[in-house]
């Protein structure tokens, strides 16, 4: 399995911390006239990033961050999800197919649906990491997997 790739962004220094985890949304109607937007807003939207490396020291102004931005490296977060038991195996490619369901306050519910996943994202198993934690209110039969889009 090759490693994935690792990209450059701008991020508020107070949140530049080597493993902090972030959901990248869309950019501010302030970022449309700064110079640095392309930078800040290269990540895709509605996706889970972890910052692996701070780089440098330089600061840049930033009309939304009041400490300013700084350059991190970061990689797209291996997600930890539910899926059909059937289809758990390591090392294994998956479309992802949340499970048909209304029980919005199940506890289970942000494990088959997980943040910075979309339906129908081409995933690889990396890890069957077990049994779901509680059993399915509809029925369904889940594994807990480690997906890396």
């Amino acid at each position: 399995m090759s490693e994935a790739a690792t990209q450059i962004t701008l991020i508020g220094t107070k949140l530049a911390t080597i493993g902090m985890e972030f959901v990248f949304n869309s950019p501010s109607p302030e970022c449309e006239t700064c110079k640095l937007r392309n930078t800040c807003t290269n990540l895709e939207s509605g996706r889970r990033y972890r910052i692996l490396g701070v780089r440098g020291e330089l600061v840049h102004e930033c009309p939304i961050h009041e400490a300013g931005v700084r350059a991190v490296e970061v990689i797209e977060s291996p997600i930890i999800a539910a899926i059909d038991a059937r289809k758990a195996f390591a090392g294994s490619k998956t479309v992802l197919e949340p499970p048909r369901c209304d029980v919005y306050d199940c506890t289970m519910y942000e494990l088959c649906h997980p943040v910075g996943l979309k339906e129908g994202d081409r995933c690889t198993i990396v890890e069957v990491a077990g049994e779901a934690p509680e059993d399915c209110e509809v029925g369904n039969k889940l594994k807990l997997v480690e997906l890396r889009r």
